[in-house]
């Protein structure tokens, strides 16, 4: 199989999680997303949104999207399940991923914030507050549903890590970088922590990564 990805990028973080639980190796191809690598014409032609990750199979199918590739993964080669076996529970897992990967994450994105500074005449300033406004809130979301559950458990929703742990620990990375105070979101941190401390997380970190740079 062979990689496509970013150091930074926390989609593709969450796949580099997903490949270390499992066991599985790939080739690696960085996509250097502030050189605007992701734009050439060869990238562009493998995956049309121009984003990362995206990953190519044995045999030669191309996935693009982090929840989509995770998911392949997790049912190719299913020895440790990412996913709850009982139905209810699995479309938890799902949903608390999507407020993730499909709500929180996007705000981020590298060209959003361009988009931003550069059309709406927003200064560094106005752009942070605004990216840390949203991703504050949408991991408060997250705290509050965890809490909710009631689940006295090392992780999301169990105790070993699964699809909902793969997102929340890149976006807890990610807040972190943005200089976003999540001290508050006990329930996450703790999690946060418990990932941490698991080999599988430690070495899907940015800074472990061959393409990481200051």
């Amino acid at each position: 199989m062979k990689f496509y990805g970013y150091f930074r990028s926390s989609s593709a973080y969450r796949c580099r999680i997903a490949f270390n639980i499992k066991g599985l190796g790939c080739d690696f191809e960085s996509v250097h997303l502030k050189s605007g690598a992701q734009k050439s014409t060869e990238y562009a032609a493998l995956n049309p949104q121009k984003l990362v990750p995206t990953l190519v199979t044995n045999g030669g199918l191309e996935l693009t999207q982090s929840l989509a590739i995770i998911e392949w993964l997790d049912e190719t080669y299913p020895e440790v399940s990412l996913l709850p076996d009982d139905i209810d529970l699995r479309a938890q897992v799902r949903a608390f991923a999507q407020i993730i990967a499909c709500e929180i994450h996007p705000l981020q994105n590298l060209r959003v914030l361009k988009y931003i500074g550069a059309n709406l005449n927003a200064g560094s300033d106005e752009t942070s507050a605004w990216l840390g406004h949203w991703l504050y809130e949408g991991l408060a979301a997250c705290e509050a549903i965890l809490q909710k559950n009631g689940r006295d458990t090392a992780f999301c929703f169990g105790d070993a890590p699964g699809l909902a742990d793969l997102c929340l620990a890149p976006q807890i990375f990610s807040a972190t970088r943005f200089g976003v105070d999540i001290s508050a979101l006990t329930r996450i941190n703790d999690i946060n922590a418990a990932c941490a401390a698991l080999p599988e997380f430690r070495n899907a970190e940015p800074a472990r990564q061959p393409d990481y740079e200051e």
